[in-house]
């Protein structure tokens, strides 16, 4: 059903830009590959310390709060690793946009860019897209950076700006993106984005209107540089309809033709892992990353539309653990505990649910209590092998994020 599908996928917006005046369709940019591994020297945000990643360095200070975890994953670009689940959705994708949308010398309308580096400036994160100072996108608890002047991109709308600041008019961008979240089977601190960015001109929008020589593309506005004028309802409206028509012919290639009998709706993302999970039946974000033959060898297929299930591995059992402590009485974000979590614990640790909060009736300080779920992807956990990690997560919460325990 294709609408079931949607409605499994994460929800997208429209936006409206105004391409920049003067500005041709020009020659595509080479984009700086990610193909190394980054190294830590020092303690992170100690001062002094630095982090080597993709053949820079990058001194560290206050901003700085990259964990091991997630600097071992950059370069990884699953994405561009032939017959991963991940690559095997990009590709599809590639080839519905290549087939259907072509220029006028017969040649893909939409140039793709999936080897951009994901290390950016906050101004390519943020500012670049009208998010202001302040904002809370922009936390450090939601966000990773290696100092105040870089960071690893949110997401893929971080190459917006410079790619239409080339002459870029439409075109694709897939990478690995960033963010601090929760920890369950559905979300990882490394995900992947595929999004599409087409720039109508007035005669583009227009043509084949009837009277569409008299249409505008904004109406008679100030304009800043942090708001530009205001669209004109025609405007909006052929956008709109442009980018529903665009998902409903990608999502229906993908899926295949359906219906939703009496109910209507509009919901759409490009998270290459929800996609692919629902595509492919994984049920574990963390698969994603598995070197498992059993695992890889299910994508290896000839044919990129090959219709593919996931046959699950074995079952391991799950160990759970609970860890009780009093919070800081401030500077203190559950993100810093999910982030502790998967450093200490890696990809041992299945999801952690906050099953209780306490508050002291006369200190008027809060606990927590947490259930963390650990389960190996490829064989048994043991309690003892277990208790081993467990023990090095409290230990850890106390050193790093200045808990007090009620373990």
């Amino acid at each position: 059903m294709l609408c079931s599908a949607l409605r499994r996928i994460a929800q997208a917006g429209v936006t409206l830009v105004r391409k920049a005046s003067g500005v041709g369709r020009g020659h595509e940019p080479q984009a700086p590959g990610a193909r190394r591994t980054a190294r830590a020297c020092g303690a992170p945000g100690a001062p002094g310390s630095t982090v080597e990643l993709l053949g820079k360095s990058y001194p560290q200070d206050g901003f700085s709060n990259l964990s091991g975890k997630v600097l071992s994953r950059v370069g990884r670009n699953l994405h561009n690793q032939r017959h991963h689940p991940l690559w095997l959705v990009k590709e599809r994708v590639k080839a519905h946009f290549y087939q259907r949308y072509v220029g006028r010398a017969g040649t893909p309308l939409f140039s793709v860019y999936d080897d951009l580096s994901p290390v950016v400036t906050p101004w390519q994160n943020f500012d670049s897209l009208l998010i202001p100072a302040g904002h809370p996108s922009r936390k450090k608890g939601d966000n990773y950076y290696l100092n105040e002047s870089h960071m690893l991109r949110a997401h893929t709308s971080a190459h917006q700006w410079d790619l239409m600041r080339a002459g870029l008019d439409a075109f694709l961008v897939v990478g690995d993106v960033y963010r601090r979240d929760q920890i369950d089977a559905q979300h990882y601190p490394v995900f992947h984005q595929l999004e599409a960015v087409r720039l109508f001109s007035r005669h583009q929008l227009f043509a084949g209107v009837k009277d569409g020589e008299n249409l505008q593309l904004f109406e008679q506005s100030s304009r800043s540089a942090h708001k530009q004028e205001t669209h004109t309802m025609e405007a909006t409206k052929l956008v709109e309809f442009d980018l529903k028509q665009t998902l409903t012919g990608l999502v229906t290639h993908l899926f295949g033709e359906a219906g939703a009998q009496d109910r209507v709706g509009w919901a759409f993302g490009l998270g290459l892992e929800r996609l692919a999970m629902v595509l492919y039946d994984i049920p574990d974000i963390r698969l994603f990353w598995s070197e498992d033959e059993r695992f890889l060898k299910q994508f290896r297929v000839p044919d990129i539309n090959q219709q593919v299930k996931f046959q699950p591995l074995s079952k391991y059992p799950a160990v759970t653990n609970d860890i009780s402590f009093w919070l800081p009485r401030e500077n203190y974000t559950e993100n810093d505990f999910y982030d502790l979590v998967r450093t200490v614990g890696g990809d041992l640790v299945e999801k952690v649910d906050l099953i209780d909060t306490f508050e002291h009736p006369k200190t008027h300080r809060t606990s927590h209590c947490y259930r963390i779920t650990y389960r190996h992807m490829e064989r048994t956990l043991s309690q003892k092998e277990v208790g081993h990690v467990h023990q090095a997560v409290q230990e850890a919460a106390v050193r790093l994020l200045g808990v007090e325990g009620r373990f």
